[in-house]
């Protein structure tokens, strides 16, 4: 198998396989994950989370991929049969779509992020992948995959460990990492209370993003090893890595190395929009004149289920009853029907209507603003109906004893939530 400068010769994504943990509830979006998976949550106007992984896959070259589902999966399930359905199997291509369905017994769902591959050995066999690429599924970013599967096979690693550089005391939500200069791997530490810095970066540390690169062979065996010990939590990050990092070689693949930047992005963007404020500033960063993360890239393109909608209508030109959108992102299918938008992000089918505003808004697929609403600093869910003038965002008060209020002043608002106030 070729490694170093002869990759472009025979990549070695051509042997590789995908393999996307997807069953996460992510309980910190509070209703946003009531009824689907944190993957499944919708990003960026017409994608979920999810299709970052996928689709950087696919553009890394691998073209054997595998999802593992479980928390709530059926809008993930149904998106990636609509949206994922190309690959096809007389290409030597294959997407596998693999719910926890008490495959090794009886009673056993995915116990954890190493059970959920361990209970599809037998699937992953058939494919025959010489190495084997483990993803999170519920992180938004770009990466080229095959400059990770380079060095892990130039390094002679038993497993190589995707992380990010963040503020040290930022760390404490991940796995953690402790490097020699070699960014050998002599510690792994899970959410660490106190991570340890960088080598000369000491107020720095090197968290997990939860992507992980082994020969298929050697991870067999260790998930073997790890279903017959007593006590394991099954997973990654907790079992699996520490024990290689003890027993083997364990290596740290810098993000900065791999990462895929159009000429518009200044620097690596990595976001795990994990929380409410989190997702909502991910989502609003990309109406900046100049994003953080470049979806407009043609070259490293964001694949998703893309419905077939009508071009976005804005109609009415009168003084305060004028469709105009300023700073935003509005998707197709959208309806500005004398309403306006500033620095917002509409994803599709919205409608708003005569004299609605929103500023700083989050408007999930086929929300309706009723007429004269206003909405500042929000994020809706997905079908929502507002009723006609409704306020939110100027009085912090009435929104939190309404609405989910973060303590940035953020307002998430389910039809649940409005069906409570009659």
């Amino acid at each position: 198998m070729a490694s170093g400068a002869d990759t472009a010769s025979a990549p070695l994504a051509r042997g590789a396989m995908a393999f996307v943990l997807a069953g996460g509830r992510g309980s910190r979006l509070m209703e946003l994950t009531d009824r689907r998976a944190k993957p499944a949550v919708f990003f960026g106007g017409k994608s979920r989370i999810i299709d970052f992984a996928l689709s950087n896959a696919v553009n890394s070259g691998i073209r054997r991929v595998a999802v593992a589902t479980q928390y709530k999966a059926h809008s993930l399930i149904r998106h990636l049969q609509r949206g994922w359905n190309f690959l096809r199997h007389e290409r030597n291509e294959s997407f596998d779509i693999l719910p926890a369905s008490q495959r090794t017994s009886e009673t056993a769902w995915y116990e954890g992020t190493a059970d959920a591959v361990y209970q599809n050995i037998d699937i992953i066999e058939d494919h025959a992948p010489r190495y084997m690429v483990i993803l999170a599924g519920d992180h938004v970013y770009k990466m080229d995959y095959e400059r990770m599967l380079a060095q892990h096979v130039e390094s002679g690693a038993d497993v190589t460990v995707g992380c990010v550089t963040v503020p040290r005391m930022e760390a404490t939500g991940f796995g953690v990492m402790h490097v020699d200069p070699q960014d050998r791997i002599v510690q792994f530490m899970e959410k660490p209370k106190d991570p340890p810095g960088i080598p000369g970066q000491e107020h720095m540390a090197l968290a997990s993003m939860g992507i992980y690169v082994f020969e298929t062979k050697l991870l067999f065996d260790q998930l073997r090893r790890d279903a017959a010990t007593q006590g394991s939590h099954r997973d990654f990050g907790r079992d699996i890595i520490p024990f290689l990092v003890a027993n083997g070689k364990a290596v740290a693949h810098r993000f900065e190395a791999s990462c895929v930047r159009s000429s518009a992005e200044s620097a690596p963007y990595w976001r795990d929009a994990g929380t409410v404020d989190a997702y909502w500033e991910a989502n609003i960063d990309l109406t900046d004149i100049v994003p953080q993360l470049d979806l407009f890239d043609r070259d490293w393109p964001i694949w998703t289920y893309a419905e077939v909608t009508p071009p976005a209508k804005f109609v009415h030109d009168e003084d305060g009853r004028r469709g105009e959108a300023i700073s935003s992102l509005v998707s197709g299918g959208c309806i500005l029907s004398g309403a306006g938008a500033r620095r917002s992000l509409l994803f599709t089918g919205v409608h708003m209507h005569s004299y609605a505003s929103v500023d700083g808004a989050v408007l999930l697929p086929y929300v309706d603003v009723g007429r004269g609403a206003r909405l500042k600093d929000v994020v809706v869910d997905r079908g929502v109906r507002i009723p006609d003038g409704l306020v939110v965002g100027e009085d912090p008060i009435e929104d939190a004893r309404r609405f989910r209020r973060t303590e940035k002043g953020i307002c998430l608002i389910t039809q649940a939530m409005l069906d409570r106030l009659g």
